[in-house]
């Protein structure tokens, strides 16, 4: 499923506070005035830009550390292993019997690649539109996913959110995406492109699973009613090698891509 929305079809749906701190401000007199100049900033932008998402949702069911597709395709996931963690792995979060149904969601979202190239000319008008390109894609992928909840999954159909408690995280499930803690893992962005072909919405990737436009969201949509958030943290040899093996990749070509984790 693919969904295009104008900028101000996701405007009500940033996180403000994010922006702020792009801008390293904290005086309230300060942050005011920058919100107010990206918002007319943003309403001139309104009829020439515009953000995307891409998601699928599959039946799944989970396998240890991995979730399997209902196409038989697996993700492979890494769990906390640091004395004092609760071990954790997102594929907890779905039931390894397949007659439950249970599902997996996949996604990216992103700007117009012209939000980050047309305003070179100024440097000023270059960064405010950089900063807000990024909070339109995690704005969108905000939107994309409470339409995921009530309408297209639809397990949470009866939702009754404002927007402030969505980005407190009040909804049933999780959104964890590539690159966050519980995901560390950038070379599962070759994987979502495989099953998503993000360049439907305009997303490339670089040799190293970074995306462009750098205002690029990716990752998994979770239901069930305990997940939650965690950072997998440090990782033992043991499981970078059963890591390697699960995804069908080298080793040495994971430690590069995980070295923070190690």
């Amino acid at each position: 499923m693919i969904l295009t929305y104008h900028i101000s079809d996701v405007v009500p749906y940033i996180n403000w506070a994010y922006f702020y701190f792009a801008w390293q401000l904290k005086d309230e007199a300060e942050q005011r005035r920058i919100r107010s100049e990206a918002e007319l900033f943003l309403n001139e932008l309104n009829n020439t830009y515009c953000t995307h998402a891409i998601f699928l949702i599959f039946n799944a069911c989970s396998d240890g550390e991995d979730i399997v597709l209902e196409s038989g395709e697996r993700i492979s996931f890494l769990r906390q292993q640091t004395i004092g963690s609760d071990f954790l792995c997102l594929a907890d979060f779905v039931s390894p019997r397949k007659s439950q149904s249970d599902k997996i969601g996949l996604f990216a979202t992103s700007v117009d690649i012209g939000m980050e190239s047309d305003f070179d000319h100024d440097p000023y008008q270059k960064m405010m539109a950089q900063l807000l390109a990024d909070r339109l894609a995690e704005a969108t992928a905000e939107r994309m996913h409470e339409e995921v909840r009530k309408r297209y999954w639809g397990y949470a159909k009866d939702e009754q959110l404002s927007i402030h408690e969505m980005q407190q995280e009040h909804f049933q499930g999780i959104r964890p995406a590539v690159g966050y803690p519980s995901l560390p893992d950038s070379s599962l962005n070759f994987l979502l492109d495989s099953l998503l072909n993000m360049r439907q919405i305009g997303i490339t990737l670089t040799e190293n699973g970074a995306m462009r436009p750098h205002a690029s969201v990716s990752g998994f949509m979770l239901s069930h009613p305990a997940a939650r958030y965690f950072s997998v943290g440090k990782i033992g040899e043991d499981q970078l090698q059963d890591y390697a093996r699960r995804r069908g990749m080298s080793v040495d070509v994971l430690r590069k891509f995980l070295s923070a984790n190690l």
